[in-house]
């Protein structure tokens, strides 16, 4: 039998069967939850690791890089398929323990048996001996195992996972935008004013020549617009993120096992308070 301290190192290791049969290689192992050691390995019996199947380690011997079974392998094949994953239950692994215990001779001629003697049914009744005064009415699926049935349901857990949706950026381009704007100008005429000769005037009017000709000219100004651009800062602007928070419908089937009595006069759904008002008793919980 593998000991206690060698179970880490299966994985990996080839399984052979009686004659040096080659079966496969140890897939995982299942310990006990009750502090009993090593139960069950799997094994992958088909091409590319596919056709896993379970095998009890009671009758199994670790020699080198071999796992030697007593068992051929088209029975471990014919196991009791069982859902592969991190926990084997207490009926898949009865389950299990029956099919090996029934037959399984390998060439070797060695009989497996179940781990331990707590769980034995010695006289063959079909209930266990540690239950075998205790237990009130029989299990028709197997074994009797003690005086009540498990109801299992699903619950469902719902939890978040955080992904990336989209991202954001920030992006700076020159554009043109046609601005109009008014600014007054101004600008100088010329105006002709006459006025009559006075003796206020007199003397300037007849400086000169009596008969001549002479120019005068003015200079006119004109104001025009004159334009001038200068680039000034006006904002900063910069990217934050904030937390909003939605309320989402998560819908899945959960499944849930219901307890059915046969031969009463009502039969009333798992887990309804009328159904425990008349079936809670004071009993200690199967393990």
């Amino acid at each position: 039998m593998i000991g206690n301290n060698s179970l880490g190192s299966l994985t990996g290791k080839s399984v052979v069967g009686p004659d040096g049969e080659s079966i496969g290689k140890v897939a995982d192992v299942y310990e006990s939850t009750d502090g009993g050691g090593g139960t069950f390995a799997t094994v992958n019996t088909g091409l590319f690791g596919g056709g896993t199947s379970f095998f009890p380690l009671d009758q199994a011997e670790l020699s080198g890089d071999d796992v030697s079974v007593p068992y051929t392998k088209s029975f471990i094949k014919d196991a009791p398929r069982v859902e592969n994953d991190e926990e084997l239950t207490a009926p898949e692994e009865q389950r299990l323990f029956e099919y090996y215990s029934a037959g399984g001779l390998g060439e070797t001629g060695t009989q497996p048996v179940p781990r331990g003697t707590a769980r034995e049914d010695v006289d063959g009744d079909g209930v266990y001996d540690d239950v075998q005064d205790t237990a009130v009415g029989r299990d028709t699926s197997g074994l009797t195992t003690d005086d009540a049935m498990t109801r299992s349901e699903e619950r469902l857990e719902v939890g978040t996972a955080t992904q990336e949706v989209g991202r954001a950026r920030l992006r700076k381009r020159v554009i043109t935008e046609t601005e109009t704007r008014t600014v007054p100008v101004s600008h100088e005429e010329v105006r002709v004013e006459r006025e009559p000769i006075t003796g206020a005037n007199r003397g300037p009017a007849l400086d000169g020549p009596a008969i001549s000709e002479e120019g005068h000219e003015v200079v006119l100004n004109a104001e025009k617009p004159v334009v001038a651009k200068e680039a000034v800062p006006v904002e900063r602007v910069r990217l934050d993120k904030e937390t909003v928070t939605d309320q989402v419908e998560v819908t899945e089937d959960v499944r849930k096992e219901q307890i059915e009595v046969d031969g009463a006069d009502d039969v009333y759904p798992a887990g309804s308070d009328e159904t425990r008002s008349r079936t809670e008793k004071d009993v200690e919980p199967r393990t």
